[in-house]
């Protein structure tokens, strides 16, 4: 997955600092009143019900939040416009078929909420109804919570942002009990293992659950059945849009993704996945998005020794769970087009992996299918995961990830979606805001070199790049595995730009353009948190790139860039990311995260220049065309 986050292609949408702007650091009593007030609130929330709190109190101060919704520190993506030319275009059958789709979708913010945090729904009932009471403290925190989607979530800077008063970020998100910390969670598995109940463990460790309590031990119940009413309204409209759409292969997959959200049955997703992955030429784009990045609970478990024996003797792999989004679009013709040039050069990127003989790729060097299909799709609505504008959202994807059975059981394909309304600067205000950031951070002599497209070339890579490299085994990595494939992507697509130039993909000078493009773009405003994977990767590869001489930040912020340097350091970082991969051992990508992760004073230099230029700290986005559809009914 590649982030789009506001100014720059570094950011992501995961738990942050526990620092609320806008409220003065408190002291002394208060201070323990505070957390004393926090801890009740955890204890209130067993189960994931918030069962001891019905009344909210809003947590910024108005003039907190007339600052954070004003159109200079708040951004906004807009989809397709109710009268978009691609959607005026389509057969009549298509856009009835859209229409299905985008109710299909819209489901997916409410269940998504709730995966994300319980007090998502209630809080937002709190405030619309203190919104009909003339409240205009609850209409601009509304505005904040339909732009992340959520109570909590991070800032461009890193700051965590709670709405609510007492309400917080917890390691486990929803999908675990509230009160559940790290330590009992892993000797309630113990002992769930020690007596025997080997597939009760399974299914709380898989991707597809939410834990609740039950007296001592814990019970997973697989989405499907959690979801049950909000998943058959889901596949009904999916069947609804197959009886219009004038596709047959997209209306297939949507009839096997209709029963998949049936019934429980992990299978049923991966045949769904498996077609899914096959769609190249059809009209209209949809996606349930299902990506593990914001749960930092379950992969927890390979720390604890005697737990990860325990797993590894009776065969189970943890894998974090799933959020979902939702993706609904209409296929660019010509875009797509461009994105499917690189296709023909997979087999020779594969070709070039280092140590390519000491693993399974997606992709093999001598395959004639890659089983890799791309599409640039024009968007009508991004809900749930992939449409939360938490510091940064979602440019493009990749999917299904390897540890989907589609890819596992099915050796079956990936399919990359980019996300033109994303990605696309398209007012010339916004261009005026780049030239700005540029003249506060880049040598004078590389803006010629600064193209936004080349960060659309670098995102194609990035994206492919996610389909090389060992295929599996890096479960151990727990929390380290997502930070250290996405730098393995990002690697990819630059340290493969002088094999892609030298067989005609690119041209001397877009490679250039790339490179200058890709280490611009990854300075950053803040430190990022561990947990933010994209972001870390970033503060890795920009240390990593000024020890090796490929990059300079000067001590009043200004970066220069040595272009013979760059694609040699990419590929010895390259080499050392896959032997972490192929190594698989948490310790030693431990250690190689935090040999890397270090923020320099002439990073903070450089993100001090950024913030003078930019005060932008959050992001929404604006959807008019689907809007118009689900207005519509039918």
């Amino acid at each position: 997955m590649q982030i789009n986050p506001i100014n720059s292609r570094v950011s992501v949408n995961t738990k942050g600092l526990q620092y609320t702007p806008g409220v003065k650091p408190e002291n002394g009593e208060e201070d323990k009143s505070r957390n004393l007030i926090k801890e009740l609130d955890k204890m209130s929330m067993m189960n994931n019900i918030n069962i001891g709190k019905k009344d909210y109190e809003m947590n910024l101060s108005m003039e907190e939040l007339e600052k954070r919704t004003h159109k200079d520190y708040l951004t906004t993506k807009k989809m397709l416009a109710a009268d978009a030319t691609e959607y005026l275009e389509l057969a009549d059958g298509d856009k009835e078929a859209l229409k299905h789709l985008v109710k299909a979708a819209a489901v997916l913010d409410k269940v998504n909420m709730q995966l994300d945090n319980p007090n998502n729904l209630p809080f937002k009932e709190y405030l619309e109804s203190e919104i009909t009471k003339g409240n205009k403290k609850a209409e601009l925190t509304k505005i904040l919570f339909d732009a992340q989607k959520g109570v909590c979530s991070l800032d461009r800077e890193s700051n965590m942002i709670e709405l609510a008063k007492g309400v917080s970020e917890r390691p486990g998100k929803g999908v675990y009990p509230q009160d559940l910390e790290k330590e009992e969670f892993h000797q309630i598995l113990i002992n769930m293992l020690k007596s025997g109940k080997v597939d009760d463990v399974a299914k709380i460790l898989n991707q597809r659950s939410v834990v609740e309590r039950v007296g001592n031990e814990l019970v997973a119940t697989d989405y499907v059945d959690k979801f049950k009413d909000d998943f058959a309204y889901m596949a009904s409209e999916l069947e609804k849009a197959a009886e219009t759409s004038t596709n047959a292969d997209f209306n297939e997959f949507l009839k096997l993704q209709a029963k998949a959200l049936r019934t429980a049955d992990p299978m049923l997703d991966a045949y769904a996945d498996k077609k899914w992955a096959t769609l190249q030429d059809t009209p209209l784009e949809f996606t349930i998005t299902r990506e593990n990045y914001s749960d930092e609970l379950t992969e927890t478990v390979v720390e604890n020794p005697e737990l990860k024996k325990l797993l590894d003797e009776n065969g189970i792999v943890p894998t974090a769970k799933d959020f979902l989004g939702g993706r609904v679009g209409i296929v660019n013709k010509k875009g797509t087009e461009a994105i499917l040039n690189v296709k023909k050069f997979l087999p020779l990127m594969a070709q070039n992996m280092p140590f390519k003989d000491d693993y399974i790729q997606n992709i093999t060097p001598d395959c004639k299918d890659s089983k890799q299909t791309m599409v640039d799709a024009d968007l009508v609505a991004v809900t749930g995961d992939v449409g939360e504008f938490r510091a940064g959202i979602t440019l493009a994807e990749n999917l299904p990830n390897d540890d989907k059975l589609s890819i596992k059981e099915l050796d079956g394909g990936r399919r990359n979606v980019y996300h033109r309304q994303i990605r696309l600067i398209t007012s010339e205000d916004a261009r005026e805001k780049m030239r700005k950031r540029l003249n506060a951070t880049l040598n004078p002599d590389l803006h010629k070199y600064y193209n936004d497209e080349a960060d659309h070339w670098f995102t194609v890579g990035h994206e492919n790049g996610h389909s090389l490299g060992p295929k599996s085994g890096t479960e151990g990595l727990g929390k380290y595995k997502s930070i250290i494939e996405e730098n393995k992507a990002d690697m990819v697509s630059l340290a493969m730009l002088d094999i892609l130039t030298e067989a005609g993909m690119y041209t001397p000078e877009q490679r250039k353009q790339i490179i200058v493009t890709y280490a611009a773009d990854n300075m950053m405003t803040s430190k990022p948190t561990l947990s933010q994977a994209h972001r870390v990767r970033s503060v890795m590869q920009n240390y990593y790139f000024i020890k090796e001489g490929a990059m300079e930040i000067s001590p009043d912020g200004i970066l220069n860039v040595n272009i013979d340097k760059m694609i040699p350091t990419a590929r010895k970082m390259l080499e050392e990311i896959i032997q972490v991969q192929m190594k698989g051992d948490f310790s030693r990508g431990e250690k190689y995260v935090m040999d890397n992760f270090v923020w320099t004073p002439e990073m903070q230099t450089m993100a001090d220049n950024i913030k003078k230029v930019s005060k932008t700290l959050n992001g929404r986005v604006e959807s008019p065309l689907a809007d118009k559809l689900l207005a519509e009914g039918g």
